[in-house]
């Protein structure tokens, strides 16, 4: 229960961290994205089935505050964290490269298929700029913040599994 707890916890403080405080400190309009930062972690930290629901309700709160059509970020999120998910086996929490990479390679396909729904499907063709002016810029600020993010929610991730190896010697 506790888990749930701060898992929803940490979800609302990073979609208030992302809208709130990075938008103040926008570099040429752009800021990162702690909610593919946040669904990415867990999910190679916890599995595709955490990553899934995680990427879910980060999901639905870019859709309820941001989105067009509701659910659609939530299931281009929940895909995030599924995939994530699958590096779970070879995830070592000392090697930092692997979520760095992982993370932008979320990154990139969340805009990606956000430039393919949302602009590409009305006819506006400029990928070129939308590239170079948003999507690196975002993935390069992104990288940035989970340098430093990263060790918090990989430190929570320890709690969890500390907590759950308490409760299992318990009941054995």
């Amino acid at each position: 229960m506790r888990k749930n707890i701060t898992i929803g916890l940490m979800i609302i403080i990073c979609f208030t961290l992302q809208n709130v405080l990075f938008r103040s400190i926008t570099f040429g309009g752009i800021g990162p994205n702690l909610m593919v930062v946040l669904t990415s972690s867990f999910g190679f930290m916890r599995g595709k089935k955490n990553g899934m629901i995680i990427g879910f309700f980060s999901g639905l709160f870019m859709d309820i505050f941001f989105g067009s059509a509701l659910g659609l970020y939530a299931l281009i999120y929940m895909y995030i964290g599924y995939t994530n998910g699958a590096f779970h086996k070879i995830f070592y929490p000392q090697d930092i490269k692997l979520p760095l990479i992982l993370i932008a390679g979320s990154d990139l396909a969340l805009n990606l298929i956000t430039y393919c729904l949302l602009f590409l499907l009305r006819g506006r063709f400029h990928f070129v700029f939308y590239l170079s002016n948003i999507i690196l810029p975002e993935i390069v600020y992104t990288i940035a913040v989970t340098i430093i993010l990263y060790p918090i929610i990989l430190l929570i991730n320890k709690t969890f599994d500390q907590t759950e190896k308490r409760s299992d010697q318990k009941f054995v």
